[in-house]
């Protein structure tokens, strides 16, 4: 019984129309579908037995007697020493007749019964007893359909816990587990998932080149899923290695363009965004950014006044996409207290409360309360906006804060 997950559940219009159909067969007032628990006895649905239900009575006969293999048919209960001292007979509703199929399992286990019920004693024909019988065979299929679903339900929660498990565990692989210690240099990153059981394809990395300088990237190739999480791979990995042969901004980009042409070909091209930088020390405790872009939102450079630029890469193309894209370098100055914000269009394209796309301007409102505060200050109040948006943010959401701590006033004055 407890197998079936049956006992103590909402009424179900399935079985109230057995019920109803049972006592239509017999021309009878009173119908009920019931199962037998440990200790007792529990109506799923009933016909015509309103006012014993909210007495707090049973509808049916509870005698063990009538919990058999085959139907039982008893012409007058209160002749009928099996049934004479059952309350329903001796109360209300003054029960005379009982016809009684078994609910039973293709193993042959006996879960309840359908009972018809008359006030007068009466006789039941063949014909009504083997549709009595047809009708407790409806109730135990309806059981083995609800026990199908249940499983299935329970097996699909199983596997997508695991399918969210796998993707979490394989978007990991796609992102560094942390970021390097950069002298100088205050960096912050965090991925925002839209789904918790689709990999999603955006990504970003820092990390040092041989001569002093620190080069970094960020981006969202297309697609989501298996596929993606492989372009993802080839596209971090391979900026990587171009960086190491030609750290030019410019040159990696074309290189990756040249990646991914030559390993996706034909009617099924895989593209991506991506913006690549790298940062130099210069005295006084400042950084020298050069970036280019290809057709990746811009950068926000958030200065230490308070101040929000967009560090924009206009005209850089699409990466992988185009026959011969152009890519757009930029150079510009991260001061002392001032940070840099990269992100990907999950964040901008994300709708408010309100239905309004939050865009790069109503990014841009938001950052310049974190002027002089740090990486993981402009980090938290994006995090900060992403949650206030909710389920208004439909895409995966990569950031990389990157911030040159402000000078002490010491060190000013030395």
């Amino acid at each position: 019984m407890h197998r079936y997950e049956i006992l103590d559940t909402a009424p179900d219009a399935a079985f109230d129309k057995i019920a109803s159909l049972a006592a239509r067969l017999f021309d009878a007032p009173m119908a009920c579908v019931s199962f037998i628990d440990a200790g007792r006895v529990w109506c799923k649905a009933a016909h015509g037995l309103d006012g014993v239900l909210r007495a707090g009575g049973h509808p049916g006969l509870r005698v063990p007697a009538l919990l058999d293999s085959v139907p039982r048919v008893v012409r007058d209960a209160l002749a009928d020493p099996r049934t004479a001292t059952d309350p329903m007979v001796l109360g209300e509703p003054g029960v005379r007749f009982c016809a009684a199929a078994p609910i039973v399992t293709a193993g042959g286990e006996l879960l309840g019964t359908v009972q018809v019920l008359d006030t007068r004693p009466r006789d039941a024909t063949d014909e009504q007893v083997a549709g009595l019988g047809e009708l407790a065979a409806l109730v135990m299929d309806r059981l083995e359909l609800r026990l199908s679903a249940i499983r299935t339900v329970a097996a699909e929660r199983r596997m997508r816990t695991g399918a969210e498990r796998l993707a979490r565990t394989l978007q990991r692989t796609l992102l560094p587990p942390a970021l390097p210690e950069v002298p100088g240099l205050e960096a912050a990153a965090a991925y925002h998932t839209a789904s918790t059981d689709e990999v999603g394809g955006d990504f970003y990395d820092l990390f040092p080149l041989d001569d002093g300088r620190w080069a970094f990237f960020l981006g969202d190739v297309c697609g989501k899923g298996a596929e993606a999480a492989a372009l993802t791979s080839l596209t971090r990995y391979t900026l990587r290695a171009a960086a190491i042969y030609d750290p030019d901004p410019c040159a990696a980009l074309a290189n990756l363009d040249a990646v991914l042409k030559g390993e996706y070909q034909g009617s099924d091209p895989r593209y991506c965004t991506a913006v690549f930088g790298v940062l130099e020390p210069r005295s006084g405790g400042s950084f020298l950014l050069t970036l280019a872009g290809g057709g990746h939102p811009p950068a926000l450079a958030v200065r230490s006044d308070g101040r929000v630029e967009p560090i924009a890469t206009t005209g850089g193309q699409l990466v992988g996409l185009l026959p011969d894209p152009k890519f757009i370098s930029v150079t510009t100055r991260l001061a002392p207290g001032d940070s840099l914000l990269l992100y990907t269009d999950g964040l901008t394209e994300a709708r408010t409360p309100d239905g309004a796309m939050l865009g790069e301007e109503g990014l841009a409102d938001r950052l310049p309360a974190t002027a002089g505060r740090g990486a993981d200050a402009v980090l938290g109040a994006v995090t900060e906006l992403l949650t206030a948006v909710g389920s208004g943010v439909s895409d995966d959401t990569a950031l990389l804060a990157l911030s040159v701590p402000a000078r002490r006033p010491a060190q000013e004055n030395r």
